[in-house]
């Protein structure tokens, strides 16, 4: 088998415990009273993460699962949601809001750039008469992030719950969902965590609870709804079978991440080193600022295609990186420097596959892109 090294922005590289984790036999969810042990130290560890006292649910599905489960849980026909969209992401909530019978806002800010907290609280002043409001903490496609930090504060303060997906920041940025007043944060086993990919994470807040338990209409969805769970651990009850090994995975990856104690740090290490390697080069940022500390999006050189340069570092390199979708389509290429893909060694090798590459393109840039990568990192470790 090839030793392909895949930087993409997800699914990342798992640890070897992590792998080992996911072996354990098999234990009945909905019988055996260690698994429910289990599944709440699980959650405790996320609440670590998170940085909140607020319990976590993990559900069984990919990451999308949770922005519709929050919309679904939320939203009764006729309720008033404004949907932040600066970016592919933030636009999709429209539409989940909509199928679940919001009445959409949209608040429109640059794709390129964060949103505009001063241009939002305007906004406000006028309008703020919402039930919630969905924004996304990292833009993955655009690879920059949002200052959720402000925005759900600001939030909070005319009464609108904040819905948060921040599956690519999760454990990569900071968050601190109790101080910033994030009414529901969703997260993702396979991005930044570095568990395999099937499980959605989704930190509730009280505010958040008190809504979904004063609806006046039911969910229109058994497994969409977020209240199913309540009272799981006093009844010793699930509502659906729990996947087993993937917690058991999830569990262990956290405590790997919980032993390092500088995660953040690392990714913010990383980033920082390519976005010098970057700019040394000459190659051009699609974000104009704000610049994720997971993902890097970068402009394609003029006359290079993304499926060239995917083949070139894939087939000569055995090196997978990211392309794009949507708007963005044959415009950018990705790097994904999240969870264990953050790692001085693998970014330099894709790196130096990414110049040769270009090279073998035709593409001659300004400095080599690992050397200047190895160099940001020593200026920074100094």
């Amino acid at each position: 088998m090839r030793d392909i090294l895949r930087m993409t922005p997800g699914p990342t590289y798992v640890t070897e415990r992590v792998r080992r984790a996911m072996a354990m036999p098999i234990l009945n969810p909905d019988m055996e009273e260690e698994f429910f042990e289990r599944y709440k130290r699980t959650q405790m560890l996320l609440q670590k993460i998170y940085h909140t006292k607020e319990d976590i649910l993990i559900l069984s599905g990919e990451g999308i699962l949770g922005l519709e489960a929050a919309c679904a849980s939320l939203i009764e026909p006729g309720d008033k949601v404004l949907c932040i969209d600066n970016g592919i992401f933030g636009h999709g909530f429209i539409d989940f809001a909509k199928m679940h019978g919001g009445s959409v806002t949209v608040f429109e800010s640059a794709y390129d750039e964060p949103v505009d907290t001063d241009q939002l609280k305007i906004f406000l002043e006028n309008n703020h008469d919402f039930k919630l409001a969905t924004l996304v903490h990292c833009e993955t496609p655009a690879g920059l992030v949002n200052p959720v930090d402000s925005i759900c504060p600001l939030l909070n303060a005319y009464g609108i719950l904040s819905v948060v997906d921040s599956v690519s920041s999760l454990a990569g940025e900071p968050l601190f969902m109790d101080e910033w007043k994030m009414d529901i944060v969703l997260g993702a086993s396979q991005k930044c965590i570095s568990a395999p990919p099937g499980l959605t994470l989704v930190g509730i807040s009280q505010g958040a609870r008190r809504a979904m338990g004063q609806r006046r209409t039911p969910v229109g969805s058994y497994y969409l709804n977020l209240s199913i769970f309540d009272g799981w651990y006093e009844k010793k009850w699930f509502p659906y079978s729990q996947p087993v090994s993937d917690i058991f995975a999830l569990e262990e990856a956290l405590n790997v991440i919980l032993e390092e104690n500088d995660s953040i740090q690392r990714h913010a290490k990383i980033a920082f080193s390519v976005r010098e390697a970057v700019r040394r080069s000459g190659l051009q940022f699609y974000a104009k600022s704000g610049y994720s500390a997971t993902v890097t999006t970068i402009f394609l050189p003029e006359g290079v295609s993304f499926s060239a340069l995917k083949e070139e570092m894939l087939g000569t390199h055995d090196v997978l990186i990211g392309g794009a979708f949507d708007y963005l389509g044959n415009q950018v290429f990705r790097i994904g420097h999240m969870g264990e893909n953050a790692r001085e060694e693998k970014l330099y090798r894709t790196l130096k596959a990414l110049h040769l590459s270009l090279a073998a393109l035709g593409v001659n840039l300004e400095e080599p892109i690992h050397l200047a990568f190895a160099r940001a990192m020593d200026k920074y470790r100094s």
